[in-house]
């Protein structure tokens, strides 16, 4: 259970405002706090939404987004670590989400936690596997590690938090 920071401005753009909407809101200086709770209500839904689509289990998930402090907070129950870890990160590779704060319980085994890794400019898989594993070639696991969040090992961007599994 911890607060995970990621990139504010990377990742899954959820939440579209179209061009007309773009303009009002500009014309619009302060959102009243019934358009916050609104907005704050679509992107945990948008976010709940993604983890299905990834196909993560939400059934005993809580999620609350406090768009002020660019925080989500996920709670709940997990079927196991993995799952645990792909939740978090399906909720902080997001457009405007800086914090998780992992209110998650495991509900079975103790598997070893994962290591983050934000993803800077130049970097592929293969090097960040070099710098954890010693051994360039073992990009696959640490794709394998991030599926189905990441659908190819060439497509990693910089801000990207990624999972690195502990070494075996």
């Amino acid at each position: 259970m911890s607060l995970i920071s990621f990139l504010k401005d990377a990742g899954q753009k959820l939440l579209h405002a179209g061009p007309a909407r773009q303009n009002a809101e500009a014309q619009q200086p302060q959102p009243s706090p019934v358009d916050i709770e609104a907005k704050e209500r679509a992107m945990e839904q948008a976010l709940l939404d993604y983890m299905r689509s990834q196909n993560l289990p939400v059934e005993n998930l809580i999620v609350a987004f406090d768009s002020a402090a660019a925080t989500v907070t996920v709670s709940g129950s997990a079927p196991d670590q993995v799952t645990r870890e792909k939740i978090v990160l399906c909720c902080g590779n997001v457009q405007g989400v800086a914090h998780v704060n992992d209110q998650i319980q495991v509900a079975t085994g103790a598997a070893d936690e994962s290591k983050w890794y934000e993803v800077k400019n130049g970097d592929t898989l293969s090097k960040i596997a070099r710098e954890f594993y010693g051994d360039a070639n073992r990009y696959s696991a640490i794709f394998e590690a991030n599926k189905p969040m990441l659908s190819d090992p060439d497509k990693i961007y910089p801000g990207q938090m990624l999972r690195i599994p502990a070494q075996h």
